[in-house]
Formats: C-alpha cells, structure tokens, sequence
C-alpha cells in the first residue's frame, strides 16, 4: 500500500469529515489495499494540484469514495475528503461504470 498521509495533518479535517460524512480517515485508507478498488482522475475540484477519486470497500465492508491527491517526490498521498457512495454511485460501481 502507497503511505496515506492524511489531511496536511489536520485533526480539525478529519474529525469535520467524520461528523459530516461518519467516516474516518483512519477507514478511508483501508480503500488503498482493495484489490477491486478503481482510481479515476478528478480534474474538475482543483486547478492547482491532480486530484483523484478512488472507489473500493473499506476493512469495514463498506464502499467509500475517497478523494485524496498524491504528493510530489513521496510514495505518499493525500486523503482529502471520504463518504459512503450514493446509490446512484454505488450501481455504476457495481456496473463497471467507474472503470476506465
């Protein structure tokens, strides 16, 4: 698994994404070790840095959508945001539709 450095480090980040979205930071890097998870580009939330989405089930068995950038020069990235997908995201998981 790539390193998942979370947040610039900031608690304040990770404890506003649990309450709004009921998923840790801590969940949201489980993603990175699904063997059936799928990364997409995100270029339309940032102008100034690649960002990603990555699909997948968490060590929880739930599927998260996990935005997160990588970090020049690490083998590290960055979680920047994780939620439960819809269920209009969810069937098009299910359908292959994330898949590039």
């Amino acid at each position: 698994m790539m390193g998942v450095w979370n947040s610039n480090g900031d608690p304040a980040k990770a404890d506003q994404n649990l309450r709004k979205h009921d998923v840790s930071f801590e969940e949201a890097a489980t993603v990175f070790d699904s063997p059936l998870s799928v990364t997409v580009p995100d270029p339309d939330h940032s102008w100034y840095e690649e960002r990603y989405i990555m699909v997948g089930r968490s060590f929880q068995n739930r599927l998260l959508i996990v935005s997160h950038t990588e970090i020049a020069g690490a083998a590290r990235v960055r979680i920047i945001s994780a939620r439960p997908l819809t269920r209009h995201e969810r069937r098009a998981f299910e359908e292959g539709a994330w898949e590039e």
